[in-house]
């Protein structure tokens, strides 16, 4: 690969770490590009096709050069999670960055109840996206305004569960695969389950396994590490 080939337009599929938010991780490509290929312009266009939170995984899609314009048609792709959600506590955050709390007794539900609990949410839904979120309030962001500890109130947003399917329940974890459109927040889904089965529910592991046609398994973690070259590559098809 060189620098001419990131700037007519490269797709590059990230394995995104835990913890990593996704501006994290196109910064740390464009540094690695910039560094290896010193004839890139200043003004390099990079960008990611759709935010993955910090604490998922999984399937993150950058794209280079004039393939940035493909963004918004990679973003309106429906999305698929690998989502693991825990019943009978919450958290303020819908998902493990926030401790535990409001436990309550789920002794009483059986797997048919959940199974047929999961299952109304196919379909077309409102959801509202959690406060701790990047959605942007009159020009700030969700998130800095819950952790300044100030009163956010999220819209509700019409949103279409696809399918929820390969659903194991070890309670009290519940695992299940979910397709969705674009502008799901499956924290949200998480939470709103659990208000649905009446004892909460928070997300405990999540994972990106496709955007439209891309999948997870062509994605690596290789690109973000410090010793990985580009050029070494000859293509990413």
């Amino acid at each position: 690969m060189t620098e001419t080939d990131f700037l007519e337009g490269q797709i590059l599929l990230v394995d995104k770490p835990l913890d990593w938010t996704s501006f994290q991780a196109v910064n740390k490509l464009k540094y690695k590009l910039k560094r290896e290929f010193p004839e890139l312009p200043k003004k390099f266009k990079i960008g990611h096709a759709g935010t993955l939170d910090p604490r998922a995984t999984g399937l993150l899609i950058v794209c280079t050069g004039k393939f940035t314009k493909r963004i918004p048609e990679i973003q309106d792709a429906p999305k698929e999670y690998i989502t693991e959600i825990k019943i009978g506590v919450q958290t303020e955050s819908y998902d493990t960055e926030k401790p535990e709390i409001l436990h309550q007794d789920y002794a009483h539900l059986t797997p048919d109840i959940i199974r047929e609990t999961l299952l109304k949410f196919v379909g077309e839904i409102n959801q509202k996206p959690p406060v701790f979120s990047a959605i942007k309030i009159e020009g700030s962001r969700a998130y800095d305004l819950a952790r300044k500890g100030q009163a956010v109130e999220m819209k509700s947003r019409k949103t279409t569960i696809n399918y929820i399917e390969n659903v194991e329940i070890d309670l009290p974890f519940v695992r299940f695969t979910v397709g969705c459109s674009k502008g799901t927040y499956i924290r949200s889904l998480a939470h709103d389950i659990g208000q649905e089965l009446g004892v909460g529910a928070y997300l405990t592991a999540l994972r990106r396994t496709k955007i439209g046609t891309y999948r997870i398994e062509d994605a690596s973690t290789k690109y973000l590490d410090d010793d990985f070259r580009f050029s070494d590559i000859d293509n990413f098809d």
